[in-house]
C-alpha cells in the first residue's frame, strides 16, 4: 500500500490514496469515524470504500469491532444491502469496499424534499421490512437502524452500516457502561436493557424512521438527547402526519415492550394486498455517480455518519463468545443429556412421562416461583425434572431437589461461589450426579435426602464427563476414556479409542444405549464419529464422515443427525448418517447460521440462533424444506426443548421462559423478565428449561427457579 499523502493533522491531509489495490478517486462523504472514497474495481465496478481514520486504527477494540462489522455486511450482503467485494480489517488503515449504490441517503431526501407521499411511505415501509427479514434471518440485528442508514434507490430502499462503532464523546454518561446509537431511533430496551437487544429493537427504529420519513421529524422529538432517551421509553410516540392507514402499524413497531412488535414477516403481511401506487421510487435531485457528494455523504454508500455514540443506563452488552470447534449444535442435545430430558429427543421424539402424582396436579396447576440463589447475579440456577422432581445447582448451590408442585426446597447442598454455574445435576441409579465447579470433581448426593455418596477427583489431567445411562464416561485431553459405574464410582475400564486421538463426547440416545463421539480432522477435511457402548466401551460402530461435524441427536429409525460447519465454524447442513445401511446424506440449509443451537423431534430440527430467529427444518426431505421461521424477538436464548405435543420451549437471557407451536411456527406466549431485586442484570449463561408433562420448569438471573402450566402460555 502506498504511503500516506500526509502526516499531517488535518483529517483531509492524512487520506490515503490506495485501499489495498484500489485507487481511491473522489469523497463521497465523511463522517466520525472514518471516510468513505468512490473507486473502481479491476473489472469496471464502482465501489464505496471505507477507510478508518487513523486515530481509531490504532485502537484494537474498534479494529475488532470493524471486523464484526466486515463480518456482518458480508453475511447481508444481497438484494436489500449494499453488497461486500473486499475488506482488509487489518491494514494499516482498515477499510471495507461494497459496490457503490447511486442514491440519496432517506435523510437527505427528506431534507431536500419535504415528506414522502403516501405511496412511497407504504413502498419504502415495505422494503424496510423486507430488508430487516433478511438481515435477521442472517443472525444479524443492526442496532442502528435510521435515515442516515437507508439509501433510496430504484430497486427500492438498501440498509447500510452494519454496527461500525462511534468515539465515546457523547455527554450521556453513566457509570456502569456504553451503548452506541441514535437515540431518537433507539429501542427502550437499548436504553433500559442492553443485553436484551434483539430483532424487535429494529423493528421499533423501523417506526421511527417511518414516522420521520412521513412527517421529517421522529415520533420522539428533542434537541437534549437526555430528554429524547427519556421519551423513548416513556412517553406516547408522536403520528401526527402518518398517513392515516399506516398509523396502526406504525404506533405497532413503537411498542415499548418488544414482545408487542410485529415480525417484519408480519409487517409484509399487513402491507398485502400491495399497493398499485406504489410505484418505483426515483430519486429526486440525484447527481451523476462519477462526481463527489457533498461532506453530508448524502450518496455515500454504506457512508459513515457524524452521529454521537450515547452511554447506556446499563452495562455495555458483553460479546457471544465463540465456541473454538465445537459448536452450539451440540450444546443442545448436551444440555437435554445433563438435564435427563434427552428423552424428548429420543427415538419417536416421545417426550418423559409425568409421574401420576404429576399429572393429577396438572388439574389445578397455578406456578411457583422459588429464590434458590442468594449471592450474586446475572447468572441463572440449572434444572432437570427427573422421579417425580426438579434438581437444580447454581451459584452457591452444589445440589438441590425441590417438589415439582409446590416449589419448596426438600434439600439444599451447598457449593462454591464463584462465576461458573455448573450443569444441572443429572439423576443416575437413583443418586445425583453433580460436577463441583471449584475442583472439578465428581460427586453424587442421594435423590430422595440428599445425603453425599461418591466422590472422585479428576485424573491429573483436565477430563471432560458424560453422563450415558447408569454408567459416567470422561475423557481426558491425552485421548484416554474411562467410564465410572454411577452407582458407587468403580472404574469399568479405561482405554484410548481406536480410530480417534482426542475424541470428544457427543450427546447419549437412551433409546439405544449408545454414547456418541467425534473428532474432527487437523485440516477440518473430515470428522470421524463412534457410536460407544458406555458400559463396555465397545464400539458400535464407527464412520468417517466429509466436513467438520458434531452429532446433534438421533431419529425414530436410529439414524444419526450432525450438524456441519464451514471454515468460519458457520452452520452450512445438516448430515444424516443410517448407520443400519452405511448411507448418508447431506441436508442444504437454507442460509448459513451462526452457532445455532439445534433440537430434534424426529426427523424435524428446530435451529434458534443466538438472535432469536428460530427455524424448523424437515430432515428427511433431501432439499432440508423449511417448514417455518419465527422471529422470537429475543437475544442470547438457551437451547430448545421439545415438549408434549405440538411444543417447544425455551429461556431468554432476562429470564423470560417462551413457548412455540411448532405447527405453525407461532409465539404461544412468554413470561414477564426476571431480574434480581428490579436491577439491570442479564443471564451470562442461559440454562435451558425442563419439560414434565403440561409443566415448564425454567430459572432466570434473579437466581429464582419456577413452574408455569405449559397447556396455557397465552396466561404466562
Amino acid at each position: 500500500m502506498p504511503p500516506l499523502r500526509s502526516t499531517g493533522a488535518d483529517r483531509e491531509a492524512e487520506e490515503p490514496e490506495y485501499a489495498g489495490e484500489y485507487r481511491l478517486q473522489a469523497c463521497l462523504g465523511a463522517g466520525g469515524m472514518g471516510v468513505v472514497h468512490l473507486a473502481t474495481s479491476a473489472s469496471g465496478l464502482r465501489l464505496a470504500v471505507k477507510v478508518v481514520h487513523g486515530q481509531y486504527a490504532e485502537d484494537p477494540e474498534f479494529r475488532a469491532r470493524f471486523r464484526q462489522e466486515v463480518a456482518a455486511a458480508r453475511r447481508v450482503s444481497g438484494a436489500f444491502t449494499a453488497p461486500v467485494v473486499d475488506a482488509d480489517p487489518d491494514a494499516v488503515r482498515p477499510w471495507m469496499a461494497t459496490l457503490y449504490v447511486p442514491g440519496p441517503t432517506l435523510a437527505d431526501q427528506v431534507k431536500r424534499n419535504g415528506p414522502l407521499s403516501p405511496a412511497e411511505l407504504r413502498r419504502l415501509t415495505a422494503g424496510l421490512a423486507e430488508a430487516l427479514r433478511d438481515i435477521h434471518r442472517a443472525g444479524v440485528v443492526h442496532r442502528d437502524l435510521k435515515p442516515s442508514n437507508v439509501l433510496l434507490t430504484d430497486t427500492g430502499p438498501k440498509v447500510i452500516d452494519f454496527g461500525i462503532s462511534r468515539p465515546m464523546d457523547s455527554e450521556l454518561h453513566t457509570e456502569t457502561g456504553k451503548l452506541i446509537g441514535s437515540p431518537p431511533f433507539m429501542a427502550p430496551e437499548q436504553f433500559q436493557r442492553p443485553r436484551e437487544v434483539g430483532p424487535a429493537a429494529d423493528v421499533f427504529a423501523l417506526g421511527s424512521v417511518l414516522v420521520h420519513a412521513a412527517t421529517g421529524h421522529g415520533p420522539f422529538d428533542s434537541d437534549s438527547p437526555y430528554i429524547v432517551a427519556y421519551q423513548v421509553v416513556h412517553d406516547e410516540p408522536d403520528l401526527t402526519g402518518v398517513p392515516a392507514e399506516l398509523a396502526p402499524l406504525v404506533a405497532r413497531c413503537l411498542a415499548k415492550e418488544p414482545a408487542e412488535r410485529p415480525t417484519p414477516a408480519e409487517i409484509m403481511a399487513a402491507l398485502l394486498p400491495p399497493s398499485y401506487e406504489a410505484a418505483a421510487f426515483i430519486p429526486a435531485q440525484r447527481r451523476p455517480p462519477t462526481l463527489p457528494a457533498t461532506p453530508d455523504g448524502a450518496e455515500a454508500s454504506a457512508a459513515w455518519d457524524a452521529d454521537t455514540p450515547v452511554r447506556a443506563t446499563a452495562p455495555r452488552p458483553g460479546a457471544r463468545p465463540r465456541r473454538r470447534r465445537l459448536p452450539i449444535a451440540v450444546a443442545a442435545v448436551l444440555v437435554l443429556t445433563a438435564g435427563g430430558v434427552l428423552a424428548a429427543l429420543r427415538a419417536g421424539g416421545e417426550t418423559p412421562t409425568a409421574h401420576p402424582r404429576a399429572a393429577e396436579a396438572a388439574q389445578t396447576f397455578a406456578g411457583w416461583q422459588t429464590p434458590l440463589q442468594k449471592d450474586g447475579d446475572r447468572t441463572a440456577p440449572s434444572c432437570a425434572y427427573a422421579a417425580d422432581a426438579v434438581f437444580c445447582s447454581g451459584r452457591g448451590v452444589a445440589a438441590a431437589r425441590l417438589d415439582p408442585v409446590t416449589g419448596r426446597v426438600t434439600w439444599l447442598r451447598p457449593g462454591p461461589v464463584d462465576e461458573f454455574v455448573p450443569e444441572a445435576p443429572s439423576l443416575l441409579a437413583g443418586s445425583l450426579l453433580a460436577t463441583d465447579s471449584a475442583t472439578g470433581d465428581l460427586r453424587t448426593y442421594d435423590a430422595a435426602s440428599g445425603s453425599p455418596g461418591w466422590r472422585k477427583n479428576p485424573t491429573a489431567r483436565p477430563e471432560s464427563s458424560r453422563a450415558a445411562g447408569d454408567v459416567v464416561v470422561l475423557s481426558s485431553e491425552t485421548g484416554t476414556l474411562r467410564a465410572l459405574d454411577a452407582a458407587d464410582g468403580r472404574q469399568l475400564w479405561r482405554r484410548p479409542l481406536t480410530g480417534h486421538s482426542v475424541p470428544e463426547l457427543g450427546p447419549f440416545d437412551p433409546a439405544s444405549g449408545l454414547l456418541t463421539l467425534s473428532e474432527i480432522s487437523a485440516d477440518g477435511g473430515h470428522t470421524r464419529v463412534t457410536a460407544l457402548r458406555p458400559r463396555t466401551g465397545d464400539v458400535a460402530w464407527q464412520k468417517r464422515l466429509t466436513g467438520q461435524l458434531s452429532p446433534v441427536g438421533t431419529t425414530a429409525g436410529g439414524t444419526t443427525i450432525l450438524a456441519s460447519t464451514n471454515h468460519e465454524l458457520r452452520t452450512d447442513a445438516l448430515v444424516r448418517y443410517d448407520p443400519a445401511r452405511g448411507s448418508v446424506r447431506r441436508v442444504p440449509l437454507p442460509y448459513l447460521f451462526d452457532e445455532p443451537s439445534i433440537a430434534l423431534r424426529g426427523d424435524i430440527a428446530y435451529l434458534l440462533t443466538p438472535s432469536g430467529v428460530l427455524t424448523a427444518v424437515d430432515t428427511a426431505d433431501p432439499q432440508g424444506r423449511v417448514l417455518w421461521e419465527l422471529e422470537t424477538a429475543s437475544a442470547n436464548v438457551s437451547v430448545p426443548v421439545p415438549g408434549p405435543g405440538d411444543r417447544l420451549y425455551f429461556s431468554a437471557s432476562d429470564g423470560r421462559l417462551l413457548a412455540v407451536d411448532t405447527v405453525r411456527g407461532a409465539l404461544l406466549g412468554q413470561t414477564k423478565p426476571r431480574l434480581r431485586d428490579g436491577r439491570l442484570g442479564f443471564a451470562t449463561t442461559v440454562p435451558a428449561p425442563a419439560v414434565a408433562g403440561d409443566r415448564v420448569f425454567g430459572t432466570a438471573p434473579d437466581g429464582s427457579v419456577f413452574a408455569v402450566d405449559g397447556r396455557d402460555p397465552a396466561a404466562w
